[in-house]
């Protein structure tokens, strides 16, 4: 292995610049300035707000693309540059990770990122892409929003497509006529697995189009049909279990009683020989649309003349029997409409409204009980006739839905620190237990969130609550409503509050209501998340992922990366034992490469405890260092081996990969080997007859996962070194003393254990796990047992452990 030592200059630029090297230099720093004030405002390119969601990003490129394209325009002067530009926009603009570092960092932050140096065709951008972004009833699902929901509780129908796909396209008439058909009952989608690719990829989609049904808590269903409006219907109307009840004089009354006493009440549908009633299918559909909220059922009044005329009824017709009124005239509603989707409209207005509650009995209410309450300043607020459905929707997890008016109720409002319209759930721990909601507006999104909310730990923060002097950690996020990174966050959050239950407590805080508590803590993007943990405060790099936040909440309780200052790096890397090796990471925070390596890195370190030390060096902070050290690119991943007479000795990972596994390889390569290649006499002379313990990896060249598998028992020999000696034996060229051991198949990992006899049995004892950490536990648990059942060999087995 070459490795190679860097020569000091003796006048570096930065350092001592004079004459031509310092005019250079301030036109260096001029170009720089005059770069990053001409950042290209790619919202502004877009025609769109920084709040703008994904979809309003895709309908804006959308429309800039058929306007403006190249295709279209052959002669305009600067076409092709106009266009790649606005492409720019809408890549980085789509992507949340470079769109957080945009907004960060402007330009700057986004470097490191490969822009593609081309675009698709104009029929492309008119007949691909975007397809069902302008259909009201067609709801688009991207990564973003997927999960949220199709968790709500609804019952969903989507679509796979593939932009290019003509059978896709065939299809997109019939699925907007579906769409129309089943809206109110069931939600209907789209996904493009060529825009969320990953969505597809894990939900097992590989032919287009593909249908999916479904719902939380049932199992999801494929539709294998053909492609008409009639067989989509009849397939999702299968999954409508709503009972459409036959009421006659024996059972009408008490049906309809035990229903009032639920709160809920009836559409009843009188077929008589004149006039109009519901169609067997329109009940269904009803009874799925007014699931839990109406029963609904039909009355044969050709059979039951006089039932019907106890109900002013002499010919075909359909009302609502509200159970909230108690006067006759009141509680019922005849409807005119036989359309099923204007009698749900009428039938939910008439429905109560959702529980008002003030300041008087507020507290005692959330105390006790799950809720969720709509804040509103005189406007309709939750009380929206669509909201009615949540009571139904959040019934399963006991979450009740309320209402407040904070027009009457400024006090308990202002106490909260609601100064807008606002949807909060109340987590039955008392009034300061609640989260603010900050998504979109439609039922399943809040529903969603509620549920989530419950489920998880995040506080919304106030200023008397502000952990800044309590006891146990916090991890804060500070945020403003109408960030799109922000939301795609918080869901993470609430994941990674779940995960780390008991040891951090999460919280919010929204930066346009609490604007001296951010400034107080330096806040200057969003989101921001930051760790206060008594007087330590650490700021959170990573990315905004659930995986990432407990990787980086872990690392700070159990530290395994060193955080270096070029003062400890020359004391602790440069200066260090001739029998210590390092590797150091050298990264700036705006860098999305970095960022990405980071739960790698710590991977990396748990693999390497007790074998090699390894840092990280904020280049952003010590740029003059990281420049000394001619770190020329981020990240910069460097080995400083066991350095003997070589102190300066490193080399640099050129790998593509940067996930632990490959960087674990790499490493592995510049360390002293710690297992031995055996022989059939070395087998005999020290394993069998020895007096040590052995862990054997019996393999053979030719075997692919033998060659994966090399790198883990060389960990393992390195975590073992000094209590259990690791040998390799090739099958392939010794295969005799491989049958006699009894090996079967490659690679076979046997436990060879020092029992105080002289002789082994030649079989050993099988380790089954394939990772290092978990073959080290095997052998660990071996060695107790051996302590236990061997006082003689007890003294020696303490020790090695």
């Amino acid at each position: 292995m070459t490795f190679f030592t860097p020569e000091r200059e003796p006048c570096r630029v930065f350092k001592r610049p004079c004459g031509n090297t310092l005019l250079a230099l301030i036109i260096i720093i001029a170009s720089l300035v005059a770069i990053s004030s001409t950042d290209e405002d790619y919202y502004g390119l877009l025609g769109v707000t920084k709040e703008a969601s994904s979809r309003e990003i895709r309908r804006a490129f959308k429309k800039h693309a058929l306007a403006t394209h190249p295709d279209t325009n052959p002669k305009s002067e600067g076409v092709h540059t106009r266009f790649l530009r606005v492409r720019r926009a809408y890549e980085v603009l789509t992507d949340e990770d470079l769109r957080r570092k945009y907004d960060r960092y402007g330009e700057k932050g986004l470097q490191d990122s490969q822009e593609i140096d081309g675009y698709r065709s104009y029929d492309f951008y008119r007949y691909d892409f975007g397809v069902y972004d302008d259909d009201l009833e067609i709801i688009t699902l991207d990564r973003e929003d997927f999960d949220m929901a199709v968790n709500s509780g609804e019952l969903w129908f989507v679509n796979f497509y593939f932009p290019n796909c003509a059978d896709c396209h065939d299809l997109e008439p019939t699925w907007r006529e579906f769409a129309k058909e089943m809206e109110g009952l069931l939600r209907v989608a789209a996904v493009d697995c060529g825009y969320s690719g990953d969505v597809c990829k894990r939900k097992g989609i590989t032919s287009y189009p593909t249908f999916l049904l479904i719902k939380a808590g049932m199992d999801e269903e494929k539709y294998l049909g053909d492609r008409s409006k009639e067989s989509l219907t009849n397939f999702t109307m299968q999954f409508v279990k709503n009972k459409v009840t036959e009421l006659w004089q024996g059972n009408v009354f008490g049906e309809i009683e035990r229903a009032f006493v639920s709160g809920i009440g009836w559409i009843i549908t009188f077929c008589a020989e004149t006039g109009d009633c519901l169609s067997s299918e329109a009940r269904q559909k009803l009874a799925g649309m007014l699931d839990g909220l109406a029963n609904v059922g039909w009355m044969d009044c050709s059979r039951q003349p006089d039932l019907c005329a106890s109900f002013d009824v002499t010919s075909s017709t359909t009302a609502y029997f509200s159970p909230s009124i108690q006067t006759e005239k009141q509680s019922t509603l005849f409807l005119q409409s036989l359309d099923t989707k204007e009698i749900y409209s009428e039938v939910l207005q008439r429905m109560p409204d959702v529980e008002t509650l003030t300041k008087d009995i507020f507290s005692d209410k959330v105390a006790r009980h799950r809720w969720l309450v709509s804040f509103s300043f005189g406007q309709a607020g939750l009380a929206s006739h669509k909201y009615k459905k949540l009571k139904v929707l959040l019934k399963d997890l006991h979450i009740q839905v309320g209402k407040v008016d904070c027009i009457t109720q400024a006090e308990l409002c202002g106490s909260l620190y609601i100064q807008e319209p606002s949807i909060v759930v109340f987590k039955g721990l008392g009034i300061n237990e609640f989260e603010i909601y900050h998504g979109g507006d439609m039922l399943y999104e809040v529903a969603s969130f509620a549920k989530d909310s419950v489920r998880a730990h995040v506080t919304t923060l106030r200023p008397g609550h502000f952990p800044s002097d309590r006891k146990e950690p916090w991890l804060v996020e500070f945020f403003i409503p109408r960030c799109p990174p922000c939301h795609t966050l918080l869901p993470e959050l609430r994941k990674a509050s779940v995960q780390l239950f008991g040891q951090v407590k999460f919280g919010t805080l929204d930066c346009t209501v609490l604007k001296e508590l951010c400034r107080k803590h330096n806040i200057r993007s969003y989101p921001t998340m930051v760790l206060f943990n008594q007087s330590s405060i650490h700021g959170y790099e990573g990315r905004h992922s659930a995986e990432g936040i407990v990787d980086f909440v872990e690392h700070l309780v159990n530290p395994v990366v060193v955080t270096l200052t070029p003062d400890t790096f020359q004391k602790l890397v440069k200066r260090r034992e001739s029998t210590e090796a390092w590797l150091v990471d050298f990264y700036v925070p705006w860098c999305g490469p970095c960022q990405a390596l980071l739960p790698e890195w710590r991977k990396v370190a748990r693999m390497f405890s007790g074998i090699v030390r390894v840092g990280t060096v904020d280049c952003g902070k010590y740029q003059s260092f990281c420049e000394q050290e001619d770190v020329q690119a981020y990240p910069e991943i460097r080995l400083f081996p066991q350095s003997g007479s070589h102190p300066d000795r490193y080399q640099s990972y050129g790998g593509w990969s940067r996930d632990a596994a490959s960087l674990r390889t790499w490493a592995l390569e510049s360390l002293p080997r710690a297992s031995e290649d055996l022989s059939p006499e070395d087998l005999r002379k020290h394993v069998y007859s020895g007096k040590e313990h052995w862990v054997l990896d019996f393999s053979a060249p030719w075997c692919e996962p033998c060659q994966d598998f090399a790198p883990e028992f060389e960990l393992l020999a390195h975590m073992m070194k000094g209590s259990v000696r690791a040998g390799k034996v090739d099958c392939h060229t010794h295969s005799q003393a491989c049958e006699k051991a009894g090996i079967k198949s490659y690679p076979t990992v046997r436990f060879y254990p020092y029992l105080g006899s002289s002789k082994q049995d030649q079989a050993g004892e099988p380790i089954n796990s394939r990772d290092a950490s978990g073959m080290a536990d095997a052998l660990r648990r071996h060695l107790r047992q051996l302590s236990a059942r061997s006082p003689r060999t007890s003294a020696k087995v303490k020790d090695e452990l």
